[in-house]
């Protein structure tokens, strides 16, 4: 299975191109293109559009794994990120790719085992996963590679279906106790 990954945003995209064979992860390709600020908003929505329809184009994912938005405080931010949250999920649905959507919270979780872990903890877990030589440099490429790792480390629990719940037992960092979580199913709406 191949995923790509996404971390959105207006100005800056994290991707990441992830295959999975069995339980063998490869990192086929990843990066982050970057949009000018002074360029008109639907010019740099369609510079997004066009990026993602070329990755797809290139790569031929199965599956698109993109995070979903977490602002407490800019709305004018969230406001254009979901604007180009927007275009990268109709690019996938353009050319028929599943979407799954998954929260910061979730991803960490799912990567670390601790879903209020730090950038730099993902970021080496990433680096370990994958085998790579270092952890990317940008943030947003390696939110994108977080993200398809936990698509692929989901083990088909995660669903786009609202109501469902399904329980994944993980470890909670702290007292070590096993707990259960619930990972909530986000509907996918624009």
């Amino acid at each position: 299975m191949r995923i790509l990954g996404i971390d959105p945003g207006l100005a800056r995209v994290g991707w990441a191109i992830i295959d999975q064979k069995d339980k063998e992860l490869t990192a086929i390709a990843f990066d982050c293109f970057e949009t000018e600020k002074e360029v008109e908003t639907s010019k740099r929505l369609e510079q997004i559009y066009n990026q993602i329809m070329m990755l797809i184009r290139v790569h031929k994912p199965d599956v698109l794994a993109i995070e979903q938005l977490f602002f407490a405080i800019n709305a004018k931010t969230a406001f254009a990120v979901s604007q180009a949250r927007g275009v990268i999920l109709l690019a996938g649905a353009k050319k028929r790719i599943p979407n799954f959507v998954y929260t910061p919270l979730q991803v960490k979780l799912i990567i670390t085992g601790y879903g209020r872990a730090e950038k730099d903890e993902v970021g080496k877990k990433i680096k370990r996963i994958l085998k790579l030589r270092k952890a990317p440099k940008l943030d947003d490429t390696v939110d994108a590679l977080a993200v398809a790792i936990a698509h692929t480390l989901s083990n088909g629990t995660h669903t786009n279906k609202p109501y469902q719940k399904p329980v994944k037992n993980v470890k909670h960092k702290g007292n070590g106790v096993l707990k259960k979580v619930l990972l909530k199913s986000v509907p996918l709406s624009l």
